[in-house]
C-alpha cells in the first residue's frame, strides 16, 4: 500500500491542552479543516498529568494582575520577557471563562466562587484546581468538546516525523536562512507503517516536553520532546533549553519512574514539611520560606540531603494534619500512597525530586509564531518567555490557553494568504527494521536517560557537561547511521529527537556561564551580576 497525501487548513501536532484549545478555537471560525496528529490516545497527554492547578487573577479583593506578574518575574529570575507575562496574567481570567464554557469543572466553595488553593512563588490565593487531579478534569473537558466538533479530525496513535519545509524541495536551508516556510509533515500511519505527507496551510506544534529524556520524571513516556527536535532539525530557533524544572516531590517509588506519581505543590502549601526520614526537618538551612521555597531552591535542598546521608529519598510529613480534611483535598494522593502501605495521615510519603518541566523550548513572539513561517508553538515546547529560568507553580496550563487564544487569532488573519505547497515529495521509505536493531534502539534510550540524570541533572559542573556532550554525540553519530538504513518508526523517531533535545539541554547549560534559575553549576555558583 503506498503512502497517503492529506491536506488541512490547520495541522495540529499534540494533543494536550494546548493543541486542543487552539483545534477548539480555529474550528469555531469555520474557515476550514482542523487535524489533529496524536501519538497515543487522547487521553494520554501531559497535561493529565497535572496535578495542581490552573493560576489566574479572580479574587480582585485580594489579589491583582501587579501581584501576579511580579511573583512571576521573581520564579523566573528575572529572565523572563516582561511582555510575555502581562499578556498571559491579564488574559488568564477570560481564557479561565472559556475552560469553564468547555465543560471544566473547577471546585467551588458553597457560595458558589472558585475555592483558590496557594502553591509556593505566588502571594496570594489564585490557584483553581479540580481536587488534586486538575490537568486530568482541564483533558476530560476538552476531549469531549474536541471529539463533539464535526471540523476536527482525530488521528491517533500517529506520529509526526518532520516537518516539512523548502530543504525537502531541494533548497539548502541555514540558521541563516531568512525566510523558512512550513508546508505541513510526514506523519507515520500505525496500521500501514507508511510515513503519509500532510499538506497544511498552518502547523502548530503542541508535543510537550521532554522529561522522558532522564530517568526518573514525572512526565508520561511519550514526554520525549519531539517537537523542539524537529523544529531544531528544520533550522528553527529554539531557546533557554539550560532551564529544566525538577519538581522536588514525585513519590519514590523505584518500579515506577515513567511517570513518577506526583505529589502536588499544593501539598506544601496545605502545610507539609519536608523531613529526614529519621524526622529532622532539613529546609531552614536553606530558605526563609522552609517547605514553601521555589521549587528550584527545594529541588537542591532534598538533592543535597540525599547526597549528604546517602538516601535515596526524603520525606512529607502531613501527618499534624487533619486526616478527614487531608483525604478530602488529596483523594487520589491518599490512595495511591494506600496502595503501597503508605497511610499519608499517620505515614510519611517518601519522595525525590524528577524531571518536569522544560521551561525553555521553541522561540516563539506573543503569537506563538515560531522562527519559520506558517509554523506556531504552544504549550510546553515553546519558549514564550513567560518562566525565564524558572516556572511559577501552575503558571503553564494558563500559558497554553492564552498563547492558543493569540496564535488562533493570528493564524485566522493570515490564512488567506497561504496555499498549499504541491511540489512536496512523497516521504522516501526504503529501508528494514529487524529485531535486532531494536535492541540497539531500546539500549540507546537507557543510555540517553543515564547520560543526562547523571551529568545533566539539578546540580552540573562543566566536567560532567562535557562528558555528557561526548557520549551523546557518539550516540547521535550511531543513531543517524541506523536511521538511514532502517524504515522510519516510532521508537528510532523518539530516539532521535531525544538526542537531540539531551544535545540541546547541555550546550545550553556549557554557554550559560553563572547558576541562574533552574541553572546551577559547581564552576559558576553565583550569578554574574553578584560577582
Amino acid at each position: 500500500m503506498s503512502s497517503m497525501v492529506y491536506k488541512y487548513d490547520f495541522l495540529v501536532i499534540g494533543a494536550g491542552v494546548a493543541g486542543m484549545s487552539y483545534a477548539l478555537k480555529v474550528a469555531r471560525a469555520n474557515k476550514g479543516r482542523v487535524c489533529m496528529i496524536c501519538k497515543t490516545s487522547l487521553d494520554e497527554a501531559n497535561t493529565s498529568f497535572a496535578q495542581g492547578g490552573v493560576a489566574s487573577v479572580t479574587n480582585l479583593e485580594l489579589d491583582n494582575f501587579d501581584k501576579h506578574i511580579e511573583d512571576t518575574m521573581i520564579a523566573g529570575d528575572y529572565i523572563s520577557d516582561r511582555k510575555a507575562v502581562e499578556q498571559v496574567v491579564r488574559m488568564a481570567p477570560e481564557q479561565i471563562q472559556e475552560l469553564v464554557k468547555w465543560g471544566v469543572n473547577f471546585d467551588r466553595k458553597e457560595d458558589g466562587t472558585f475555592d483558590l488553593h496557594r502553591e509556593g512563588g505566588h502571594s496570594e490565593f489564585r490557584i483553581l484546581h479540580h481536587a488534586d487531579d486538575t490537568g486530568a478534569e482541564i483533558q476530560r473537558g476538552l476531549m469531549e468538546a474536541v471529539r463533539k466538533n464535526p471540523n476536527i479530525d482525530i488521528k491517533e496513535n500517529h506520529f509526526a516525523v518532520e516537518i516539512i519545509t523548502q530543504h525537502h524541495l531541494g533548497a539548502k536551508v541555514t540558521r541563516r536562512s531568512p525566510y523558512i516556510h512550513c508546508y505541513g509533515a510526514y506523519v507515520l500511519n500505525p496500521d500501514t507503517e507508511k510515513v503519509d505527507t500532510y499538506l497544511a496551510k498552518v502547523t502548530v506544534m503542541c508535543t510537550g516536553g521532554c522529561g522522558a529524556v532522564y530517568l526518573t520524571t514525572s512526565n508520561p513516556v511519550i514526554a520525549t520532546g519531539d517537537g523542539i527536535a524537529m523544529v531544531y532539525r528544520a533550522k528553527g530557533t529554539v531557546q533557554d533549553m539550560e532551564f529544566v524544572q525538577f519538581h522536588p516531590t514525585v513519590l519514590h517509588n523505584p518500579n515506577e519512574t515513567h511517570p513518577a506519581y506526583l505529589i502536588t505543590e499544593a501539598m506544601r502549601g496545605y502545610g507539609g514539611i519536608l523531613k529526614l526520614p529519621n524526622g529532622q526537618t532539613f529546609m531552614e538551612k536553606y530558605d526563609e520560606r522552609l517547605s514553601l521555597a521555589p521549587r528550584d531552591i527545594v529541588a537542591r535542598a532534598i538533592d543535597k540531603e540525599m547526597k549528604i546521608h546517602g538516601i535515596d529519598h526524603v520525606c512529607l510529613d502531613v501527618t499534624h494534619k487533619d486526616p478527614e480534611e487531608t483525604r478530602h483535598h488529596f483523594p487520589n494522593i491518599y490512595q495511591k500512597c494506600l496502595s503501597m502501605g503508605i497511610d499519608i495521615t499517620t505515614d510519611y510519603i517518601p519522595v525525590r525530586p524528577a524531571a518536569h518541566y522544560m521551561c525553555g523550548g521553541i522561540k516563539v513572539d506573543l503569537n506563538g509564531q515560531t522562527s519559520i513561517e506558517r509554523l506556531y508553538a504552544l504549550g510546553e515546547c515553546s519558549c514564550t518567555g513567560l518562566h525565564g529560568g524558572n516556572r511559577l507553580a501552575s503558571n503553564s496550563l494558563i500559558e497554553a490557553v492564552v498563547y492558543a487564544e493569540t496564535a488562533a487569532r493570528d493564524s485566522l488573519s493570515h490564512l488567506d494568504y497561504y496555499d498549499f505547497n504541491e511540489k512536496v515529495p512523497e516521504w522516501n521509505d526504503e529501508g528494514t527494521m529487524t529485531n535486532e536493531e531494536k535492541v540497539l534502539i531500546t539500549q540507546s534510550v537507557r543510555e540517553v536517560n543515564q547520560i543526562m540524570a547523571n551529568y545533566v541533572g539539578i546540580v552540573r559542573s562543566d566536567l560532567r557537561l562535557h562528558r555528557a556532550w561526548d557520549r551523546l554525540d557518539m550516540l547521535y553519530e550511531e543513531t543517524e547511521r541506523l536511521f538511514k538504513r532502517v524504515k522510519a518508526s516510532k521508537d528510532i523517531c523518539e530516539l532521535r529527537n531525544m538526542i537531540n533535545v539531551g544535545y540541546l539541554i547541555t550546550r545550553f547549560a556549557l554557554e550559560r556561564k553563572e547558576s541562574r534559575g533552574l541553572h546551577f553549576t559547581t564552576d559558576y555558583p553565583v550569578h554574574a551580576y553578584d560577582k
